[in-house]
């Protein structure tokens, strides 16, 4: 059983060791090197494109991923500082649900493929969305699954793409408003981050578990978590 969760665009531009990227063992480092090679073909003015950003911006984000090999690293937990990072608060884990988070959460990274919360990334910025990179994954996220009796998918839309499997369960947070269900967006980061927390904190590893959370007014309906405003 694996658990699939996004990154987060927030970072920590803080590197809590001196090791290298180059010096790592990312299992998909040949994948990310011929990526780099692509993204170092665009020319400056197709940079705002791709990162979203002022041009100056651009080029400064740019340069940063085409020289990740040679930056310094942390652990991907640490380098994540976006909403559900925050509310699945690392740091208050103990060591049996750090273990746990190890062992059966993946990142999917546009950058640098699937990656375990320990393990060490350099800081970059690089989309699911741009350059079709849920295309450029996919076979790669769907042979390294391919074994898994279960996949546990609270990614967004546009990372669902990066992979196929016959066993997923998938996680949604919804609104229901009127009688309409709404999805909760950016607005239910902190209930997927509470969610996370609960499920490393409770070692859960069967599909009935993973419906049995019950918080801030959510609760599981037919489909998805569902809370009434």
């Amino acid at each position: 059983m694996k658990i699939l969760i996004p990154p987060s665009e927030g970072k920590s531009s803080k590197n809590k060791t001196s090791i290298k990227f180059k010096d790592t063992n990312n299992k998909f480092i040949g994948k990310i090197n011929d990526l780099i090679n692509q993204l170092s073909k665009y020319k400056s003015s197709d940079l705002q494109k791709i990162y979203g950003v002022t041009k100056e911006k651009s080029i400064e984000l740019h340069n940063q991923n085409l020289n990740i090999f040679e930056s310094e690293c942390s652990m991907a937990i640490d380098r994540y500082t976006g909403v559900v990072y925050n509310n699945l608060n690392p740091a208050s884990l103990d060591k049996r649900s750090n273990e746990f988070l190890n062992k059966k959460i993946l990142i999917t990274s546009a950058m640098l493929g699937l990656i375990s919360p320990n393990e060490l990334i350099p800081l970059y910025k690089l989309k699911m969305n741009v350059l079709r990179l849920h295309d450029y994954w996919k076979l790669l996220f769907t042979e390294y699954l391919a074994k898994e009796d279960l996949i546990i998918d609270l990614l967004p839309e546009v990372h669902r793409k990066s992979y196929d499997s016959k066993n997923i369960f998938k996680i949604n947070f919804y609104f229901e408003k009127n009688g309409k269900l709404i999805s909760s967006g950016h607005n239910g980061k902190v209930i997927k981050g509470k969610y996370l927390k609960y499920i490393v904190e409770n070692q859960i590893d069967r599909l009935d578990g993973f419906k049995s959370f019950n918080e801030d007014g959510f609760k599981w309906q037919n489909n998805g978590f569902i809370k009434k405003i």
